[in-house]
C-alpha cells in the first residue's frame, strides 16, 4: 500500500488491516497470522506504520518489522543480532551486526513457541 491522503490520520492498526487484505494470497495470512503471534507473545506490543507502508510492532523500542515482497514475508528484528536463537529462526541478515530477520515462503510454517520466545526476548532486550 503506497501512502496517501487516505493513509494519513488512519491508526497503524487499520492500515495493517489494510495491508492483510490487499495483499489477499498467502502473504496476507502468514503477515495476519505473526502478527496474532506477535500480540500473543505480547498483549502491550504497539503497532506502528513506518517508512511509507511497513508494519512494525514495538515495545520500548522496534521488535521486529513485517515487510512483504513477491515471494517472502521479512521478519526483521531491530536488534536481532543480540538475540539467543536456540531454535535457529533467523535465516536472512545474518551477516550483519545488528539485524537479523526470519524469511518466510509459501508453505513455510513457523515454529510458534520459538517464535513467541523470541518476541518476548527482544521485548527484555529493549527494556534493558
Amino acid at each position: 500500500m503506497k501512502e496517501s491522503a487516505t493513509t494519513k490520520g488512519e491508526s497503524p492498526s487499520r492500515l495493517i488491516d489494510a495491508r492483510i487484505k490487499e495483499l489477499n494470497d498467502w502473504r496476507g495470512k502468514t503477515l495476519s497470522h505473526i502478527r496474532a503471534l506477535i500480540k500473543q507473545a505480547d498483549p502491550e506490543v504497539v503497532e506502528e506504520w513506518k517508512w511509507r507502508g511497513v508494519p512494525v510492532w514495538s515495545h520500548d523500542g522496534i521488535i521486529c518489522t513485517g515487510e512483504t515482497y513477491k515471494s517472502v514475508v521479512k521478519l526483521t528484528f531491530a536488534k536481532g543480532a543480540s538475540l539467543a536463537d536456540p531454535s535457529g529462526l533467523f535465516n536472512s541478515s545474518l551477516e550483519g551486526n545488528t539485524r537479523r530477520a526470519i524469511d518466510l515462503r509459501e508453505g513455510d510454517e513457523i515454529d510458534v513457541d520459538a517464535f513467541k520466545a523470541l518476541i518476548l526476548a527482544a521485548v527484555t532486550l529493549n527494556r534493558s
